[in-house]
């Protein structure tokens, strides 16, 4: 029997939680320094991160929150970040074990909400989105970062491609349309839309999620096999690094 969607994400992430916490493309990014600012301009007393990975933006909100939770499937990457918190000195980062489609949070219970680099992984986008809503306070702010899709399909297919290659628990890199539909229906105001272009180094990136050799070959198969628009929207090198693109979204509740 096929494992659900939660196991097959835990396998892919728990033993690689030391990884995620020392990745130099999850931990020092600008949008981070701009969800930090968010987090001081805000001082929420209780600020929830969710599909929080290795940390990184439960340690940006700590300096500036009463209280965070670090929400996560992966019991390792949990067991990572109460390492990495205590280690830093974060004694306010509490963490639970929960798929953002299913928070067990009153309505209305944080002050701030963030995710980012993990809602393409969700198993239900549009119920994470909403449990997102039903958490977080009325007015309050709420910070989704992700990688986003091109709106077209000779891009998308390609990216969607190399992602589920590069690792199975992916689900899909969704438009900069797709997120704002969502969040409107969802009952957010998007206030605001940043954008950026992320390097991926080809080997550090297969390397961080253990892609077995076949699958990393397909994904170097593809890249090689490529049409001309395609190499140059994602900007491949010779060595397989690519672009990627990144959507800040900042909401209201």
């Amino acid at each position: 029997m096929t494992s659900r969607h939660d196991d097959i994400t835990r396998a892919q992430f728990g033993p690689r939680a030391a990884a995620y916490v020392a990745s130099a493309v999850h931990a020092s990014r600008p949008d981070l320094e701009a969800l930090g600012q968010i987090a001081a301009d805000t001082r929420p007393n209780r600020a929830l991160d969710i599909g929080c990975g290795g940390g990184h933006v439960s340690y940006r909100l700590a300096p500036h929150s009463g209280e965070v939770i670090a929400c996560d499937v992966s019991s390792d990457m949990l067991a990572m970040v109460s390492s990495t918190a205590k280690e830093r000195g974060f004694t306010n980062i509490q963490t639970c074990k929960a798929p953002a489609e299913n928070l067990p949070f009153e309505d209305a219970s944080f002050e701030l909400v963030a995710s980012r680099l993990s809602a393409h992984h969700w198993n239900d986008f549009r119920a994470g989105i909403a449990e997102a809503h039903r958490v977080v306070r009325p007015g309050a702010p709420a910070i989704f970062i992700d990688v986003i899709a091109s709106g077209r399909p000779l891009f998308d297919t390609h990216l969607q491609a190399v992602e589920l290659l590069r690792d199975t628990s992916h689900v899909r890199d969704y438009t900069a349309a797709e997120w704002i539909a969502t969040l409107e229906q969802a009952g957010f105001t998007v206030q605001t839309v940043q954008r950026h272009r992320l390097r991926m180094h080809f080997q550090t990136w297969v390397e961080r999620m253990n892609t077995p050799e076949p699958l990393a070959a397909a994904i170097r198969a593809l890249q090689s096999a490529a049409s001309q628009e395609v190499r140059e929207h994602f900007a491949i090198e010779p060595d397989g690094s690519f672009m990627l693109d990144v959507m800040m979204l900042e909401a209201l509740a």
